[in-house]
């Protein structure tokens, strides 16, 4: 076909449009949503048996490494779902990703303070989730920082 009706068949991009930072927002929530979810997901997460609400004392981990309860779990619901909805405007994108990764910063420090071993460990949080509390603190913020700039 030649002419107007030459693209009517091409599928749009549903991405076109969509700033870098929200389509970095909305790509971490539901990232956060499908961590979220694994951590009920037996064979995913191994102990499911031993799954605690809160503390120190839930025996499940996450792909066999990171510390998880329920709490911990719904948090990352929870983080995914706010994510989500403040991924709708450029302004609340920007917010998630680097208010998120202060969180998660926060939760880093949080983790290397915390006397694993005790009640005080309510997420629960192990070293392994420590790593990847720094990483996502990190990664969110750069995120943040890179798209959500201004364009020239």
């Amino acid at each position: 076909m030649v002419g107007p009706m030459a693209h009517s068949r091409a599928r749009a991009n549903p991405a076109d449009g969509t700033p870098p930072v929200r389509r970095a927002a909305s790509a971490a929530s539901v990232l956060f949503l499908l961590v979220g979810v694994l951590g009920f997901v037996p064979g995913i997460t191994s102990g499911t048996d031993n799954l605690r609400f809160a503390g120190h004392g839930s025996g499940a981990f996450l792909f066999g490494a990171f510390q998880v309860s329920v709490l911990h779990n719904l948090v990352h619901l929870l983080f995914g779902v706010a994510g989500l909805a403040l991924a709708r405007t450029v302004g609340g994108a920007r917010t998630f990703l680097i208010g998120g990764g202060a969180v998660y910063l926060v939760l880093w420090l949080y983790g290397l303070a915390v006397d694993h071993d005790t009640g005080a460990n309510v997420l629960p949080v192990n070293v392994a989730d420590g790593w990847l509390h720094l990483g996502l603190g990190l990664g969110l913020i750069a995120l943040g920082l890179l798209t959500g700039r201004a364009r020239r």
